[in-house]
């Protein structure tokens, strides 16, 4: 499956805005993730651009959600890779989802959580824009709980224990490829 087909697949079942730059978001924080951990970058952001890609179609039944795309995606000729990732980041949220098992599935799991909270950091700033976001402003925000709240940052915090990488780094490395794609982000 290519890029273009993703986001054919994408667009077809998604038409929120604001849920397409989720996907868009986490496109761009797996793609540089892969490029960090030396695995193929395509495989990759397809994964974080289809992880939600039925989301509006089941968020009233959420026991469909990723199931759903899993199903759309095993009548193409997608790696199964990437179907793997997908199904694995509904871990602990959709029953028979397991657990993720590699860097892949681990990046998707953790960095879906974490892009959700860069946009409210951004979105707190005067200007609204992720160009004016940095590690010192997202961390003063991590700690309150309240703020964010649906973003799981246990969730996130596994990005040290399961892919080697510091908590201020992962966030570095994700704000960072979020911020390359700001405009289609609409920050």
């Amino acid at each position: 499956m290519t890029r273009e087909e993703a986001l054919e697949m994408l667009h077809s079942h998604m038409q929120n805005t604001n849920l397409r730059r989720h996907c868009y978001a986490v496109e761009a924080v797996m793609r540089v993730l892969a490029k960090h951990f030396g695995e193929d970058e395509e495989s990759w952001r397809i994964a974080g651009l289809l992880h939600d890609a039925d989301y509006e179609l089941t968020k009233s039944d959420t026991t469909k959600h990723v199931v759903t795309v899993v199903a759309w995606l095993r009548e193409t000729n997608v790696k199964e890779e990437i179907i793997q990732a997908i199904y694995a980041h509904g871990w602990k949220f959709v029953d028979g989802c397991p657990e993720p098992q590699n860097k892949m599935e681990w990046s998707l799991y953790c960095c879906d959580e974490l892009t959700g909270l860069l946009v409210a950091v951004a979105l707190v700033r005067p200007d609204r824009k992720l160009s004016s976001v940095n590690l010192k402003s997202v961390m003063k925000k991590w700690g309150n709980k309240a703020f964010a709240a649906g973003a799981n940052r246990e969730q996130i915090t596994l990005c040290e224990e399961k892919l080697g990488i510091k908590l201020e780094d992962f966030i570095e490395i994700s704000l960072k490829a979020m911020q390359s794609i700001a405009q289609d982000l609409g920050l």
